[in-house]
């Protein structure tokens, strides 16, 4: 019989598969699907910092009549749409809590260092297994260089860090030039995860309404590759458990993260395209493929891709083309 139990985050995981932050995990009806079709673990919907920005600003732009010119209530406002966005987390993440067999990870996305560390510390309270932080934005300033974006990574997590307790993990954009030297730094700092990787908003352009428009929302089945080649690389060299996120579509996807070193994987875009119930293909197809291999736990799996990893990791650092197509 294959046993299926892992650790992620120093949590004890009834399997690896995690359904990552989406609407999928923004209500309670629809986490109590994905924990009846096996979901070890949720990573709640974000609490973004740009939404509660744009709604104060939104705000700002309206007629607020005799409010208009009161900056105490601006003040009053701006705390108000943080809390409500803080209180309506937490409550779901006590219901879950009350109420289901699942693994609970809050996520916030941030950008700046301001006082997100605090509601941090709430989301522990209310609860959460763990915390995920979602720090990725982009600089459009010709004035910012790396080691400056680098930096504010650290400055946000060691400030959260030191007002919780809970393993909090770190969702790494996949366009950082010195990946593995920043996934060493987040790990030295105490960072109990790295998710590989994030996946981003995309714009486009309508040429025929002539606007701005999303580009391609879901991943696609072929989007793993960049997410196995640093779990391969990373695997050994930090600290941190490692979870693989982005186009993970079917179980053989899954199990190949897990070979590479992922403790766990995230899946969102499969869900949404095949439905919660899919959970069940991944989960059915790695216990098949683990009985055939004669595995019977995941730490038996890990042993297995480590025999299989080449001693020299230039098979995954390799980037060049010319290689393999020379001779056509």
């Amino acid at each position: 019989m294959v046993n299926l139990t892992t650790k992620y985050l120093g949590l004890e995981l009834k399997n690896p598969l995690i359904v990552g932050s989406s609407g999928l995990t923004a209500n309670f009806e629809s986490i109590e699907r994905l924990a009846e079709n096996g979901a070890a673990a949720v990573v709640l919907k974000s609490i973004f910092e740009e939404e509660i920005l744009l709604e104060y600003k939104d705000t700002l732009s309206k007629e607020l009549g005799f409010q208009e010119n009161n900056l105490e209530f601006f003040d009053y406002y701006d705390l108000q749409l943080k809390d409500n966005a803080i209180e309506k987390t937490s409550q779901l993440i006590s219901e879950i809590k009350n109420k289901l067999d699942i693994k609970v990870i809050a996520s916030i996305n941030c950008r700046s260092t301001g006082e997100w560390f605090s509601y941090a510390a709430k989301l522990q309270d209310a609860g959460a297994d763990a915390l995920e932080l979602n720090i990725y934005r982009i600089s459009s300033s010709a004035e910012e260089n790396a080691q400056t974006i680098s930096d504010n990574y650290l400055r946000i997590v060691k400030k959260v860090m030191n007002h919780v307790s809970i393993p909090v993990s770190v969702k790494m954009s996949p366009y950082f030039t010195d990946t593995s030297h920043m996934a060493s730094r987040l790990s030295e700092a105490g960072v109990a995860g790295l998710v590989l990787f994030n996946r981003f908003y995309n714009p486009d352009i309508d040429l025929v309404n002539n606007k701005i428009v999303s580009g391609q929302v879901y991943s696609n089945a072929t989007d793993y590759s960049w997410p196995l080649r640093w779990l391969a690389i990373l695997n050994g060299q930090v600290k941190a458990d490692l979870a693989a996120s982005t186009g993970i579509h079917t179980p053989e996807t899954m199990i190949k993260m897990l070979v590479s070193g992922a403790s766990a994987v995230q899946v969102v875009s499969s869900l949404y395209k095949n439905g919660s119930d899919y959970l069940m293909d991944f989960l059915h197809g790695l216990e098949k493929w683990m009985s055939e291999k004669e595995l019977e736990t995941i730490d038996d799996l890990r042993n297995y891709g480590k025999q299989m990893m080449p001693d020299n990791p230039e098979m995954f650092e390799r980037v060049q083309f010319m290689r393999y197509f020379s001779g056509h």
